[in-house]
């Protein structure tokens, strides 16, 4: 009896003991959390026009100006080809010759990422070469993209100051022209003898916005004499008076005969 009586104080002490302990301890620190941070959204990207519906073909003359004003936002670069009359040229070629055309065209977006005034600053001489620039002098299809050697002619001419090259990487097909990096986003219109493409940025050719080459020195005239310096006087061959010299010298020796005939005939 006093045996178990002494293994049950045992246990209340120990269990005494235990809750001791444990009331002692501080509770464990709850996890610091990071306050929430609101998320940084990207700048937008400066949107790009939509490629147009393709315009259909149509029986009759074609009209360069009439397929961009179907396809819709082309507005600003109509005006330029009006301006410089250059819709006037292409129509021509395209009814009265087989030659084919390819027209890179920059939707309205694209102008309006221009400063403002861009145009307008800009000469009629340089109007109609940036337009001539967007215009190749033959047929180009989509899948001819990849064969075209490069640089590729254009209406403003050849030569390193209006360069332009095209790469392709599949379907996607790049432009460059050493100040502009862009790409064709959709076709607008394209039969046997024509191409129009749609671009997101006006091509800018190097020979209209950068510095022009200083033009080269003239090259000096050559087969014309030097003038002598004043004061001195240019050498003269001497002058040939042997010709005057030979009647004076016979007309002496006879002299000098009459007058030796003369003293001869007085001392005889």
């Amino acid at each position: 009896m006093r045996q178990q009586s002494s293994s049950l104080l045992f246990s209340l002490i120990l269990f005494f003991l235990h809750c001791t302990k444990t009331s002692g301890q501080s509770p464990a620190a709850a996890p610091v959390m990071p306050p929430p941070t609101t998320p940084v959204k990207a700048p937008p990207t400066a949107p790009s026009q939509a490629p147009s519906a393709q315009v259909a073909t149509s029986p009759g003359p074609v009209d360069v100006i009439k397929i961009l004003q179907k396809a819709g936002h082309f507005t600003v670069f109509v005006r330029l080809m009006q301006a410089t009359t250059e819709d006037t040229e292409l129509n021509k070629e395209l009814n009265k010759t087989n030659n084919g055309i390819t027209i890179f065209a920059p939707s309205d977006s694209a102008f309006s990422n221009l400063k403002a005034g861009f145009l307008n600053a800009l000469s009629d001489e340089d109007k109609t070469e940036l337009v001539k620039f967007h215009v190749l002098p033959a047929l180009v299809s989509s899948s001819q993209f990849q064969t075209v050697s490069n640089p590729v002619r254009t209406q403003a001419g050849t030569g390193p100051r209006v360069t332009l090259n095209v790469t392709t990487t599949g379907n996607f097909v790049n432009i460059t022209t050493g100040l502009t990096n862009t790409s064709i986003s959709g076709t607008v219109y394209t039969d046997s003898q024509l191409a129009i493409y749609q671009i997101d940025k006006v091509l800018f050719p190097l020979d209209i916005f950068t510095p022009k080459p200083p033009a080269p020195a003239p090259a000096p005239e050559l087969g014309k004499p030097r003038k002598a310096a004043p004061g001195v006087e240019s050498p003269t061959a001497p002058k040939d008076i042997s010709g005057a010299l030979t009647p004076l010298i016979l007309h002496n020796n006879a002299l000098l005969l009459a007058v030796s005939c003369m003293v001869a005939a007085i001392f005889s």
